[in-house]
């Protein structure tokens, strides 16, 4: 069995117990189960990492203190393991310089293609660039105004690094003399001292030349030597330093119009982030934060005095400097401190914004010590004064405040492209590289096709392994439903299934064989359409001689699969037991609860018989931001509303970006500005708007469940009432980790130190000062109910709940988390170990603690990421508990079992990107189902709904 079988024997990893595991080699295995069953434990923190720990373990010392290192798992014995790779989502880039093209080399064969074969056009007047011969140089360069004084210098290094010593020494042994290092003279002679981590710039003094009155023989005989001198050096380019200007001259491509000349194409003259290529102004991240006076004065009704702006605020102090020199501008321009903002004169706003633009204005003022001042002086305006405040300060906290004033704007340089002007003017079969950017994965797969034939012969033989390169590259993204992703879309915007399936597509395109490739729910933001790309994909690995482990909830993923891997039967110490293994006919006739629900024993079925219907509704009219199409939507209050579509058909601009942005600046006195809009109707029915999204609740280990909800400090609270605590004079603050008092100070509260192993992977061990405990000895001796503080932080979230049932407030909040299908994490796990979904989870659970308005309005965006069935169920009742209690709820989502028990679906599509943003339909998931000739979510929800016959379709109940 061991030949063909990846074999695991008595896995340990946290809550897995004592399991062996026998996974088929060169087949798709799917590992699912409850939440908090033990998946990912078994997965990634075991075969992964035992796979992971043997590559890196195999290296030489030297290699092995440049590389991290995994945890090593606790198990017995692993047979069979093929090197592992794995493809998570919490791992996409937030570097403003990371795209779709990078991630996916797409942008680097693409930098290859046009620095071979592109035409260089001139930035200034389009015109093709041609090759200047030395003669042209010379010539352009005699017809300057006499006296003009012209170094000439010879490029030989461009941005590099290194101490670059055998290039001096050649420029030496060559006769030259003198050398410009990064801008300052040196002599040839001399040691420089350039440190080799650092970038220079070298370039060779070839000549000093002036120009004289009459361009005599000699005169142009040495000035024509000393070009093919420079040329020659520096491998056909010159740079002519006028003192006043510098030109960069070649002899490979020039404008003959404009005398532009071109540096030699290379791969890097079309990166942004590299200096030869990035825009000068924007250093290639193709935007700015600019000041927007939007954002100052937000309500144009208010007065000044009134706090019309934002950036003073209300005013207090009538005679302080700043109002001085806001009451010098409403003199000057006939108006004062308590006119509306919207009535004061367009010169007046314009010198408040901008500043008096040098005109000398009358002011006076008092002094802090009573003294009266007056003068006359130019006055800055609000927005230098946040531009220079912005520039100048260091602290993060400040900088976060001055950009609440400012909006992410492209570059006026560049106009976002990111590069310099001539990497712009390069075309390939007559588009640029940034229009090629601005493209979708579909469209640019389209223009591909179609680029050999607008090639020469010549160019095609170059550059045919390159466009092929590109072609597969974009057809695998094609085939895991990426169609609709522009090639610039940054990476930091991409949610977690996303970046999983960029990441799974240059995988593929890698062709890599006899490989253990593990998933982690790569189903995640993916239509039921895009779906079946998906797992045509999964195969497609499969078939190319890997192993392929996917922890996944999706049930078509699960039938598709060869093997499952059922791991429960619970949640946390309740779990980490195998409960069944097989393909899934094994599966569905087993008592597992995933068997139950895959042979229909099981289902989810609404809590209503019929939809809710409400007559109160929300109606957003013209939205417009990205893909949306002018649209105009209707949300029914009171109800559940699920948003679906398939992906990027506009769903977050919808919701996230325009719908959530225009209540929370209404109702909460948001900055945020909206997506474009009309108007909107309806939200005088709801008093606060909550988003909740997958982002960590913590960034440090030192948050967890309890201190985010809040429920900590009652628990300190309680420790503090001790008679322990009283007798000694504890407060709750003894009890916090986070300070000191309380706290063990050997490990700073962590519980754990971590211990440098230069050749080896990093340890943490637990601290031997206080035994991973987190608190001194003093701390840990109050105990309530014979339990210690840190005894509370390592329960369950379900033993908590019966351990402080007699405290209203805490077991009110552990029970909302138990509702969410949180009941096996631990009080005090750490926030950096909780999924995206998980985090979600805990935030509605946070909500659900505290005590309903009935008016409020939740936004949930793919609530159902990382659940099984059953804990899908228990969410559901969850948030359908909120509507009963007269709040809406609005999700995004593509679960078929969360849409058929939604009172309303909004359908938008009908394709993702330019494709979409169209409403396709409006109605109740019954009569959705009933639409799959024009709908695909009801194509996908019509089959659904035949495996449940006690849903019937319904009569329409279209909101208008």
């Amino acid at each position: 069995m061991t030949e063909s079988h990846l074999t695991v024997r008595g896995a340990k990893h946290h809550n897995l117990k004592n399991i062996d595991v026998n996974i088929p080699r060169d087949a798709l295995t799917v590992i699912t189960g409850v939440s908090g069953s033990g998946k990912s434990s078994l997965a990634f923190d075991t075969i992964y990492a035992e796979g992971q720990r043997r590559y890196v373990e195999s290296l030489s010392t030297y290699a092995r203190q440049f590389l991290g290192q995994m945890e090593k798992p606790k198990v017995d014995q692993i047979i069979g393991l093929s090197p592992a790779i794995a493809i998570q989502q919490k791992t996409v880039s937030k570097n403003p310089r990371s795209t779709v093209a990078t991630v996916t080399e797409v942008m680097d064969y693409l930098r290859v293609l046009y620095a071979n074969v592109g035409h260089p056009h001139c930035p200034n007047c389009g015109r093709k660039a041609l090759g200047q011969s030395a003669e042209q140089i010379s010539e352009q360069l005699a017809n300057m105004n006499s006296g003009t004084e012209i170094q000439l210098l010879a490029p030989v290094v461009r941005n590099r690094k290194g101490t670059h010593v055998d290039v001096l020494n050649t420029a030496l042994a060559n006769g030259f003399t003198r050398v410009r290092i990064n801008g300052g003279e040196f002599r040839l002679d001399e040691d420089p001292g350039l440190d080799k981590k650092k970038r220079h710039t070298i370039e060779i003094i070839v000549d000093r030349l002036k120009i004289p009155d009459e361009k005599h023989n000699g005169f142009l005989s040495r000035l024509t030597e000393s070009v093919e001198t420079t040329l020659r050096t520096a491998d056909g380019l010159l740079v002519a330093d006028l003192g006043h200007e510098e030109l960069l001259l070649s002899e490979h491509n020039a404008c003959p119009h404009c005398n532009y000349s071109f540096p030699t194409l290379s791969t890097q003259t079309f990166s942004f982030n590299s200096p030869l290529g990035m825009c000068e102004q924007c250093q290639g991240l193709g935007t700015e934060m600019n000041v927007d006076p939007d954002l100052i004065v937000e309500d144009p009704t208010l007065t000044i005095n009134e706090g019309a702006i934002l950036f003073h605020g209300v005013v207090e102090n009538k005679s302080g400097r700043r109002v001085s020199a806001l009451q010098a501008v409403c003199n000057h321009y006939d108006f004062d401190l308590d006119t509306p903002w919207n009535k004061i004169p367009k010169e007046g706003r314009e010198a408040l914004f901008y500043g008096s633009q040098g005109k000398a204005v009358r002011f006076s003022y008092q002094t802090s010590k009573g003294r009266k001042r007056q003068g006359r002086r130019s006055l800055s305006g609000i927005i230098p004064s946040i531009e220079r405040g912005y520039r100048k300060t260091s602290s993060d906290n400040t900088r976060r405040w001055y950009e609440g004033f400012m909006r992410e704007l492209p570059c006026p340089e560049c106009n976002g492209e990111r590069l310099r002007p001539e990497a712009r003017a390069v075309t390939v079969g007559g588009q640029t590289l940034p229009e090629i950017s601005r493209y979708s994965i579909g469209e640019a797969y389209t223009w591909v096709n179609k680029l050999l034939n607008r090639l020469d012969k010549v160019e095609k033989e170059i550059v045919e392994g390159v466009i092929k390169e590109i072609r597969e590259r974009l057809k695998f993204m094609l085939n895991v439903g990426l169609h609709y992703l522009t090639l610039d879309r940054r990476s930091a915007t991409l949610s977690g299934g996303e970046g999983q399936r960029i990441r799974l597509a240059s995988q593929i395109g890698s062709g890599l064989m006899g490989v253990v490739y593990i998933l982690d729910e790569p189903s995640i933001g993916l239509h039921a359409r895009d779906n079946e790309s998906l797992i045509e994909t999964l195969l497609s690995l499969r078939n190319m001689g890997n192993t392929v482990l996917v922890v996944e909830h999706d049930e078509e993923t699960m039938r598709a699969a060869d093997w499952i891997v059922d791991l429960g039967p619970g949640a946390g110490g309740h779990g980490g037991e195998l409960v069944a293994e097989g393909p899934i006919e094994i599966i569905a006739t087993s008592d597992s609860l995933t068997g139950c629900y895959l042979s229909g024993k099981e289902s989810i079925a609404p809590p209503n018989d019929v939809p809710r219907n409400s007559y109160k509704k929300l109606v957003l009219l013209g939205a417009k931001l990205n893909n949306l199409k002018n649209l105009n939507v209707s949300f029914p209050l009171e109800t559940l509303t699920c948003v679906t579509g398939v992906s990027g058909s506009g769903k977050s601009s919808l919701v996230t970006g325009t719908l959530y942005p225009i209540l929370a600046r209404q109702l909460m006195g948001s900055r945020v500005k909206p997506g474009p809009y009309k108007s909107i109707k309806g939200a005088e029915y709801i008093d606060k708007v909550i988003k909740m999204t997958q982002d960590p609740i913590g960034r440090t280990p030192r948050s967890n469940p309890v201190t985010y909800t809040g429920v900590f400090d009652e628990i300190r609270r309680l420790f503090a009432l001790t008679p322990e605590s009283k007798k000694r004079g504890y407060n709750p603050g003894r009890f916090s980790f986070n300070v000191k008092g309380g706290r063990c100070e050997a490990c700073g509260g962590h519980g754990l130190n971590r211990i440098e192993l230069h050749f080896l992977a990093d340890v943490w061990i637990p601290c031997q000062e206080c035994n991973g405990r987190r608190y001194n000895r003093e701390t840990l001796s109050v105990t309530y109910r014979k339990k210690t503080i840190a005894d509370v932080l390592e329960m369950e979230v379900n033993e908590a709940q019966e351990f402080f049932k007699n405290h209203t407030k805490i077991r009110r909040v552990l029970g909302t988390l138990k509702d969410v299908g949180l009941g096996y994490l631990k009080l005090g796990q750490s926030a950096t170990t909780l999924s995206g979904g998980e985090a979600q989870r805990i935030k509605l659970a946070k909500e659900l603690g505290k005590k309903s308005t009935g008016k409020t309005l939740y936004i949930l965006d793919e609530p159902t990421t990382g659940l099984h069935f059953a804990d899908i169920k228990r969410l559901l009742d969850v948030l359908h508990r909120l509507v009963d209690r007269g709040n809406t709820v609005v999700v995004i989502e593509h679960n078929l079992d969360v849409i058929k028990t939604a009172d309303w679906v909004i359908d938008l599509g009908p394709e993702g990107g330019k494709a979409g943003g169209t409403i396709v339909a409006e109605s109740t998931p019954p009569t959705l189902a009933s639409s799959a000739e024009y709908s695909q979510t009801g194509h996908f929800l019509q089959q659904l709904l035949k495996r449940n016959p006690q849903f019937q379709v319904l009569t329409k109940t279209k909101v208008v």
